[in-house]
């Protein structure tokens, strides 16, 4: 008896190995777009603590901002008027001493700020004259929006609706 050998499977060859050229770009299009994910990712959160270590250093925890100026109070009697803007566990709240007396502390309620991280936003204020009666108006800044609340009878109110229109019509 003869032994003769032969490929059983001879119109199948299988090939290990390196993927194509065409596989190849695809694996690296899909490798580099991750990656440039994760590094947008990365920098984002590096970029946001950053963010809040600056307005750490700045405002304070809470967020609280301090303003000094002469409001046309009958307590200014050689001494200015104290304005601090608190964010209080999301609370605006400004506090006004007239003339420095701590004893006739006047308490201006603010928004109240939704969302996560409300609790670090800062809040800003300036003085302009904005109903143009010639006493500084206060104006607080909170992100992109600013409230007004006009000077008269002696403290600061928050403005109306009409006056808003009136304020908007003028400009």
């Amino acid at each position: 008896m003869a032994v003769q050998s032969r490929e059983l499977h001879a119109g199948r060859r299988f090939r290990l190995g390196l993927p194509t050229m065409q596989g190849n770009v695809i694996v690296y299009t899909v490798a580099g777009v991750i990656i440039a994910l994760a590094v947008y990712v990365l920098l984002s959160q590096l970029f946001s603590m950053v963010r809040v270590v600056a307005d750490d250093l700045q405002y304070g925890r809470p967020r609280t901002f301090h303003l000094t100026a002469h409001v046309g109070r009958p307590e200014e009697v050689g001494a200015m008027t104290h304005l601090i803007a608190m964010n209080l566990d999301r609370q605006v709240m400004i506090l006004e001493l007239p003339g420095g007396d701590a004893t006739k502390i006047r308490v201006l309620p603010g928004p109240y700020l939704f969302g996560a991280g409300e609790d670090l936003t800062p809040v800003t204020m300036r003085l302009a004259d904005m109903n143009g009666d010639g006493a500084a108006d206060l104006m607080v800044r909170v992100k992109n929006e600013e409230m007004v609340y006009l000077n008269r009878e002696g403290g600061f109110s928050l403005i109306t609706a009409e006056e808003r229109q009136q304020l908007a019509r003028q400009e």
